[in-house]
């Protein structure tokens, strides 16, 4: 799963928020089940910057079959909001303290890249006080949707790395190598693919499998190539 960030217009001149982790839970078990993305772009996101179909990617992890329930978004305390040539320090004291909850539940399937797009609301979130100090509280919408699906299958012989190419028409779409034999392309869109093989040891003959079919959010499992000199 890619997480991305992205942004609707708001009148302020900067609008930044600093992200120190995201974690996602497969529970209903709100207090407890957390567990921080495997890579995670702590940084300050100047997020009027990610409107009009901007976005960019806060993090990435992979996922075990089952259902997200909730997402967390987890901020740190240099967060601003500038208007004009004045820069003012916007509180967040949820989010700073245990994380805002996003509400997602998702089913997810191994082996199939997913997109999660977290739709930061600034005109929404931005609370002026009576006293001229600026509150934020996220408005934030998550949208998750699979990446198309996956093949995945196994050559042999497996001592070297073979590359595998996905292909339609005459276009190459994706490709990768094997490790230990294994290989997997992700993110395919919906249809039907040739898979090219090339191995590294060019004492083996190039193969070409046809008819794969590729359906969203399911992984196609293809036989065991047998590479041959």
């Amino acid at each position: 799963m890619e997480v991305y960030l992205t942004d609707d217009p708001a009148s302020y001149d900067q609008v930044v928020i600093d992200v120190r982790d995201v974690k996602i839970n497969y529970s209903n078990d709100t207090a407890n089940g957390w567990k921080s993305l495997s890579q995670v772009n702590a940084a300050s996101y100047d997020i009027l910057r990610l409107v009009n179909d901007k976005d960019t990617i806060l993090g990435k992890t992979d996922l075990d079959s089952g259902r997200i329930e909730q997402i967390r978004l987890i901020l740190g305390p240099n967060n601003y909001v500038k208007i004009g040539n004045q820069t003012y320090t916007m509180e967040t004291p949820s989010a700073q303290q245990s994380g805002l909850k996003i509400n997602l539940h998702q089913d997810v399937n191994a082996g199939v890249l997913y997109k999660l797009l977290l739709d930061f609301d600034a005109s929404r979130s931005i609370v002026q006080t009576g006293n001229g100090k600026y509150i934020l509280k996220p408005v934030i919408r998550a949208t998750m949707q699979a990446q198309g699906g996956s093949v995945k299958g196994y050559v042999l012989p497996n001592t070297f790395n073979t590359s595998v190419f996905a292909i339609q028409g005459v276009d190459t779409v994706a490709g990768t190598l094997t490790s230990g034999g294994n290989y997997m392309i992700r993110g395919l869109n919906a249809g039907t693919y040739s898979l090219a093989f090339a191995p590294s040891d060019t004492a083996y003959k190039s193969q070409t499998k046809t008819g794969v079919n590729v359906t969203t959010n399911n992984v196609t499992t293809v036989d065991t190539v047998r590479l041959v000199k």
